[in-house]
């Protein structure tokens, strides 16, 4: 077998060359048994086999639970008991079939499972119900039968382009809106959808998809696989916000959870055929010691059918534009990674890794990807496993990107442990273009993570509780200066140096002060807290609107500079005594003076020839900056010194403290 590519390149790796190509034999020996030789789509079926389907004459149910005695379907029509004709039959080892006429289920009703095992009995949803509602009153769930007489046709049969880098918006439907309540799929749509479009982000990442029983998980403590969450409304809602969403141009990739399911009996896949195995492990390898989830069993070839075909689902149904896959590095290893620093190479390849999960991934990216050549796959991964990011062709795990996920940490050390004048430009210029140069990463100054109680924005790390009374235009507070300056280049200097995509989530970009909780016992079961303060964006007497302005020019400029088509930033110098920073990425130059007093006049930049105009400065007025800088003029790039060929062309410019400018590069244009 031929060593990959990326071993060849990296000394590190070679000592473990044998774990490698170890791996790459087992996915290529499991893939084959699985497909027999077909393609991986053809695999990923068990959505079109299992649940329940309309089929010409009768509905046709299915479902997979290998230790039950006998199964019943209860809904409306056998007046939630078990009768004989809705008894499942078994049709194959470990399979249950039940067919019935057209009139004994309709569009909307509800139905669940009676599944008894071993003189023991439980109730159940569907493990492959494609919709599950909650009684208001009762707080039950129910799978319920989806046949609408005119559902939704999505218009747009053509995804998005996959050449442009992604530019994404991380959000939550349910908390989009500003009302204290659950917001829906189609508020989201007429509200949101323009606004992201005008921004200029050309991705949206969705999270909570999935059905969850509690809402206050944030999505990831999932119950139904199949089921887009009922609480935002209806598939066709769905649909048709990701088609329109498609009209924009915006891809639209869903956050999917695959690395745990929740603990629930009723709701979920826990103890669904009477035992713990059918789907996840046994004993303490099945608990997940952080998240008190349950851990999937990616060694069982029936557990990889379900998985896959939840992907393939989600893009045949939905069209779903790709993945993020959450919690990646939990299934990496088989201590889910907990406490490790992973400093030595040794950490990937020891032994402690679940192979099984690192195979379940691969296999997942190549199904992703030959279901649709133009999706998108991020990991969301901080151990830095290698490979992770290479195609499976290639050798890889195949994930598209990965999430720079040690850069938000970083921000929130430096803030909170050292002040302004110890803020380090070379450690920050490390920090953030510090990755692997044959993987590309997606990199973000905050995420929703940032955003949680217990946790703090940087704009309220930055600005604290004087953002309560000191956000007014009129009312000039130093806090909030710095704060304002701070959020800007925070931001640019992240986005600048990113090798290969950006992600803002939602309300961040204006600098949305609090945090998220969601309601619970502890608030009083409050809203207040899930949702997003538009207003404060929208009021023109406030700050607000000015980070707001400042993000969506930043998000245009590098994306018609196409910046990411260079995976690394070119650094020019990092002086550490004045804080200043300066770097290039194709024809923009990029300057930062983090120094917080100090202003310097005819500041030495060494540049290529050619003349220089700022495109993008974090001091304009209409930034919510000082207005310090001529914006208008233009700078020559000139000589200074022995005039010797060799010696470096210089701009000078003037950087006022706690300031960034991007200068845009105009190369002379050759004599005839």
């Amino acid at each position: 077998m031929k060593t990959p590519e990326y071993v060849q390149k990296d000394p590190w790796l070679r000592p473990y060359e044998k774990v490698i190509l170890g791996r790459i034999n087992k996915y290529r020996q499991v893939r084959e048994v699985l497909t027999s030789g077909k393609k991986l789509k053809d695999f990923a079926n068990g959505h079109h086999y299992f649940g329940l389907h309309k089929k010409k004459k009768t509905w046709v149910f299915r479902e997979w639970a290998p230790n039950v005695d006998r199964i019943y379907l209860l809904c409306e029509g056998s007046r939630w008991q078990e009768q004989p004709e809705f008894r499942l039959k078994a049709v194959a080892e470990g399979v249950w079939e039940l067919r019935l006429p057209h009139d004994r289920l309709k569009h909307l009703d509800l139905f669940h499972l009676s599944v008894h095992w071993d003189d023991q009995r439980g109730e159940r949803i569907p493990s492959y119900a494609t919709r599950v509602v909650q009684d208001e009153e009762t707080k039950l769930f129910n799978a319920q039968v989806w046949d609408p007489p005119d559902p939704y046709e999505m218009k747009i049969k053509d995804p998005p382009s996959a050449e442009e880098a992604p530019f994404i918006y991380e959000a939550h439907i349910g908390m989009s809106g500003e009302e204290e309540k659950i917001s829906t799929y189609a508020e989201f749509r007429d509200r949101l959808l323009p606004y992201i479009a005008e921004s200029g982000y050309n991705t949206i990442q969705l999270m909570a998809i999935q059905e969850h029983p509690y809402y206050g998980s944030f999505g990831y403590h999932v119950s139904s696989f199949f089921a887009a969450s009922s609480r935002f409304g209806t598939p066709d809602d769905l649909r048709s916000l990701i088609d329109k969403a498609h009209e924009y141009g915006i891809r639209v990739i869903m956050d999917i959870v695959h690395s745990h399911a929740v603990r629930n009996e009723v709701e979920g896949l826990a103890l669904f055929d009477g035992t713990r195995s059918q789907y996840f492990h046994e004993g303490p390898r099945g608990e997940h010691p952080a998240w008190d989830s349950l851990c999937f069993n990616y060694g069982k070839h029936e557990v990889l059918h379900f998985l896959l075909s939840n992907l393939k689902y989600w893009q045949e149904e939905y069209r779903f534009d790709g993945f993020r896959f959450d919690g990646v590095t939990s299934m990496l290893y088989l201590d889910h990674g907990l406490g490790r620093d992973f400093t030595s190479y040794e950490n990937y390849y020891n032994g402690e890794q679940d192979e099984d999960a690192i195979l379940y991934l691969t296999l997942a990216n190549e199904l992703v990807h030959q279901v649709n050549p133009r999706a998108l796959t991020i990991a969301e991964e901080m151990s830095g496993m290698p490979g992770l990011g290479i195609p499976v062709q290639e050798g890889g795990i195949g994930f598209d990107y990965r999430l720079a996920m040690g850069v938000p940490d970083f921000w929130i050390k430096l803030i909170k442990e050292y002040p302004d004048e110890q803020w380090n430009v070379s450690q920050i210029y490390h920090e953030l273009s510090n990755h692997r140069q044959d993987e590309k990463t997606i990199s973000y100054a905050e995420s929703h993570d940032q955003a949680l109680v217990g946790d703090k924005t940087i704009a309220f790390r930055l600005m604290d509780k004087e953002m309560y009374f000191h956000m007014s235009k009129q009312d000039h507070h130093l806090v909030i200066d710095r704060g304002l300056a701070l959020h800007k280049m925070i931001r640019l200097i992240t986005a600048a140096t990113a090798g290969g995509g950006y992600l803002n989530f939602m309300g961040n970009e204006f600098g949305h002060p609090e945090w998220i909780d969601f309601p619970r016992e502890g608030n009083n079961w409050s809203y207040q807290y899930a949702r997003r303060q538009w207003s404060l964006l929208q009021n023109s007497d406030l700050h607000y609107h000015e980070l707001g302005d400042f993000d969506r020019a930043m998000i245009r400029l590098l994306r018609e500079e196409k910046i990411y088509d260079l995976l690394f930033p070119f650094l020019i110098s990092a002086n550490e005594k004045d804080q200043v920073l300066a770097f290039s990425r194709k024809d923009l130059l990029f300057v930062f003076n983090f120094n917080p007093v100090v202003s310097f006049t005819d500041y030495g930049i060494p540049v290529g020839s050619g003349n220089y105009r700022i495109v993008l400065n974090t001091d304009a007025s209409a930034f919510g900056g000082q207005g310090r800088i001529d914006d208008s003029l233009t700078y020559p790039a000139l000589k200074f010194g022995k005039w010797y060929s060799s010696d470096p062309f210089y701009v000078k410019l003037y950087l006022p403290a706690r300031t960034a400018v991007v200068l845009k590069r105009y190369r002379p244009r050759p004599v005839r």
